[in-house]
């Protein structure tokens, strides 16, 4: 038993020396990787800009339970495909539908969102985060809600 547990420490050692003293030779370039469209700075002509008529809704005072929606407009103000690749909310209870498609330069679209107040009382503020191709890239919107139980 002894012997045994002799050879088992004996091993752990060994690998942990071994272990430690293996190098990576390989080493990260710290070139610099010149992009001629980003260095003279003329990227941003042609991004598509997003532009919200509203980003703040205040639904008021609702009755728990209820569900309420509100249409967030937009226009695509820039000069290229506007694409929407995620939006997401700080809470479940906040449902968005949002456009899967490509918003042509100057056209307008809607960010539909949908709150369920069930189980929630009080002073109520979410917020929706919209990720898209432009710069900046995440447009923050916020509902808020007076959730009176009944």
């Amino acid at each position: 038993m002894i012997v045994r547990k002799y050879f088992v420490v004996s091993g752990l050692i060994l690998l942990l020396l071994t272990a430690c003293n293996s190098r990576n030779d390989e080493s990260l370039s710290t070139d610099i990787v010149n992009n001629p469209k980003t260095a003279s700075g003329d990227e941003s002509d042609d991004l598509p800009e997003i532009e919200f008529k509203k980003e703040i809704h205040d639904f008021g005072k609702i009755i728990q339970g209820e569900k309420v929606s509100f249409g967030f407009k937009f226009k695509n103000t820039g000069h290229s495909d506007l694409l929407i690749s995620q939006v997401n909310t700080s809470c479940g209870c906040t449902v968005p539908r949002f456009p899967k498609t490509p918003i042509k330069p100057g056209d307008e679209e809607v960010i539909k969102v949908t709150f369920d107040s069930s189980g929630r009382k009080g002073i109520q503020n979410k917020t929706i985060t919209v990720v898209t191709n432009c710069q900046p890239s995440a447009n923050v919107l916020r509902i808020k809600a007076m959730v009176i139980a009944p």
